[in-house]
């Protein structure tokens, strides 16, 4: 029953023969929200999913529930929580994207055989978590969202929470790479400075991969490390926009 806002862009001209694919695209943590990804406001590197739309894409774009009418993080966590004491917030966001999905799958033009997802740092780790939990995205892209628990700060009451950090935490994130086979997914890590996935991402690919195989080759699971640092600049863009295209088009 709460309202969440996102941004739907449409390609403009020659209208496909067949449907149009389709992405979700996942904001990363910033003020602007869904304005930058959607290319109303901020830098022109982040307006992905205005590039993807110009390339012939449906994109949704939803708000990050920790933008929906709070002042702060804290606010948007505590009002999660009260409503839902037993969810974690990364299940919020999952929700919430899935529901992103569910806007993609009812519009009459869009393929639904051809939605992907995408993302860069917080909207990676969106991407990540979408292509685990729903089969309907059948293409991702998720650039730095730090793959590893210690990579970055999955550890935040908005993502996981602290029980993470327990010794007998049963579980890690090699498994939902694994639940994402045999779907294409790739990882785009800036390996230096403020990065979150590179060589120490490998690991979790490589643990995943029994399960991967079990579906013969290839394998369109990997990973791109352009150790550029937390970006996605145009020439890093290209390797999102390429895989996806290879993939949905």
């Amino acid at each position: 029953g709460i309202r969440a806002h996102g941004y739907l862009l449409r390609p403009v001209g020659t209208v496909p023969e067949k449907k149009w694919p389709a992405i979700v695209g996942l904001h990363q943590t910033t003020n602007a929200s869904i304005d930058e990804i959607a290319g109303v406001s901020g830098p022109e590197d982040m307006h992905i999913g205005l590039k993807m739309a110009k390339r012939g894409y449906v994109v949704f774009c939803p708000k990050n529930y920790l933008w929906h009418n709070v002042d702060n993080y804290q606010e948007a966590v505590a009002r999660h929580a009260e409503r839902h004491p037993q969810a974690l917030g990364m299940m919020k966001m999952l929700y919430d994207s899935q529901r992103g999905v569910d806007v993609l799958c009812s519009l009459d033009d869009v393929d639904t055989d051809r939605i992907g997802a995408m993302g860069h740092s917080l909207g990676a780790k969106e991407t990540f978590y979408l292509m685990a939990f729903d089969d309907r995205v059948k293409a991702g892209v998720a650039s730095d969202g730090g793959t590893g628990f210690t990579s970055t700060n999955w550890n935040a009451p908005w993502y996981l929470g602290k029980q993470i950090e327990e010794a007998d935490f049963p579980l890690d994130h090699h498994e939902l790479i694994a639940l994402i086979a045999p779907r294409p997914f790739l990882i785009l890590a800036g390996e230096i400075g403020h990065a979150a996935d590179g060589d120490r991402t490998w690991p979790y690919l490589q643990a995943a991969l029994p399960v991967w195989d079990l579906y013969g080759k290839p394998v369109r699971m990997g990973m791109y490390n352009h150790r550029m640092g937390h970006v996605l600049p145009p020439e890093i863009f290209a390797k999102m926009e390429a895989w996806l295209s290879t993939y949905l088009v």
